[in-house]
């Protein structure tokens, strides 16, 4: 059986995540994996209506399709 992961990749072996930055805390999100490039668009609003709501102020916003997650999803 495929992991959930694995399951999310594109047939170009790339799945999609949505990439957030903020300034304070300084830190670097990383939300996915995503089937598609607008389940990204779709999705973002509410990712920065939660950080906004803990507090975060948001420095960027970006969608990416990598091959492989990044190790930490959370990097300070």
């Amino acid at each position: 059986m495929q992991s959930s992961v694995n399951q999310r990749l594109d047939v170009s072996n790339k799945s999609w995540w949505l990439e957030i930055s903020t300034q304070s805390p300084a830190c670097h999100y990383h939300f996915g994996p995503f089937a598609s490039e607008s389940e990204v668009v779709l999705a973002q609003p509410g990712y920065e209506a939660d950080l906004a709501k803990e507090g975060c102020e948001l420095v960027g916003t970006w969608v990416v399709a990598r091959h492989q997650p990044p190790a930490n999803l959370t990097l300070e």
